[in-house]
């Protein structure tokens, strides 16, 4: 059993997503101590201890400690299994969370798997739902792999209430892939909403604090941003957000997101999502800040050596090699090539044990 510090680097609840995923993956048993330390009210909170529960029912594994609240789980994984799981937050917790700790998992299952997972689509401190299958998917493709969505009802914050259903087909194992050739800028693209009583005004403004951004660039390039209001049969509640891609000849796709706050402008909140991407094009990196962090398990998983172009590594990036470096042995190489960073792993080429016989 691997003896997990829930203290250390980001401090927070990526730490145990990514040792649950990895622990599942390779069979191994793991105890996860001062779980979320470093954040002010640490232990398990609603939409952790479901990421638990919802890998305890897909490994089959044999857990202790989960409860709201807990700051220790043993976790025991057992054999992976297909079919139809269910996991509520019964909170704005966000779905994609819970998406992140399951979806690694769900490729190397004995059939295909159906996730009908509820809780936040558009939360703050975690990826909207729509960037996720807009900019994290398109690159997770890059592996190999992919999976279905089905947005039934939206959820924000307090309220919650989201629902979707997202359906995974097993792949025998993860490709290594190369993402370091940035190309050219192809497009800027993205969609601004807002939802309940708030006015479709306030998704223009924020489109166009983003073009303004985007402009900043000086590429002659369209920048095409959908504004629209969301139906009450999909949303219910008041919110606001943009999310936002480039995407470039070599088929590298980077995004940025915001949501609405009253702390500040629509039109500036446009402009912060915009600054995400605006901040990295210069560099050519070729993966955005928060993509980065969540290719790390595949990297480590994926039959041969996989480079990933980066800006700057985030604390979560730092984490997620920690502990894949931990639980599986791979071993992490991180070198500086300009205003960029290039991420380098020889991964285990881990096999689904029910389609390579």
């Amino acid at each position: 059993m691997i003896l997990i510090d829930g203290s250390v680097l980001e401090g927070g609840g990526q730490i145990l997503r990514m040792a649950l995923s990895c622990s599942a993956l390779t069979g191994t048993p793991i105890k996860v101590h001062k779980i979320r330390a470093g954040r002010q009210k640490g232990g398990l909170a609603a939409q952790h201890l479901k990421g638990v529960e919802l890998l305890r029912d897909i490994c089959n594994a044999k857990v202790t400690g989960a409860s709201l609240g807990s700051c220790e789980i043993e976790f025991q994984p057992g054999a992976l299994k297909g079919g139809k799981y269910y996991a509520d937050t019964q909170t704005a917790g966000s779905v994609a969370l819970l998406l992140q700790v399951a979806l690694p998992v769900a490729f190397f299952c004995n059939s295909s798997i159906s996730l009908e997972l509820k809780g936040g689509t558009n939360c703050e401190m975690a990826p909207q739902m729509d960037f996720v299958t807009e900019i994290f998917r398109p690159n997770l493709e890059k592996f190999g792999a992919t999976f279905d969505f089905d947005l039934r009802k939206r959820g924000y914050f307090p309220k919650g209430g989201g629902h979707c259903i997202i359906d995974v087909k097993p792949i025998v194992r993860f490709n290594a892939t190369d993402i370091c050739d940035f190309g050219e800028v192809e497009s800027f693209f993205g969609w601004s909403y807002v939802a309940g009583t708030l006015p479709i005004k306030m998704a223009n403004e924020m489109a166009e604090g983003a073009k303004a951004e985007i402009r900043k660039l000086g590429i002659n390039k369209s920048v095409n941003i959908e504004a629209y209001k969301e139906s009450a049969e999909v949303a219910s509640g008041n919110s606001s957000g943009i999310i936002l891609g480039c995407r470039t000849h070599a088929n590298c796709v980077l995004g940025g997101s915001a949501l609405g706050s009253r702390k500040e402008s629509c039109f500036d909140s446009g402009k912060r999502a915009a600054t995400e991407i605006v901040n990295l094009v210069p560099s050519k990196a070729c993966v955005d800040e928060h993509v980065q962090d969540q290719l790390i398990i595949y990297m480590a998983l994926a039959n041969g050596i996989s480079r990933i172009r980066t800006g700057p590594l985030t604390l979560h990036t730092k984490t997620a090699i920690h502990i894949a470096e931990l639980i599986t042995n791979v071993k992490f190489n991180v070198y500086e090539d300009g205003l960029t960073n290039i991420i380098e792993c020889k991964g285990i080429g881990l096999e689904n044990q029910f389609l390579n016989k």
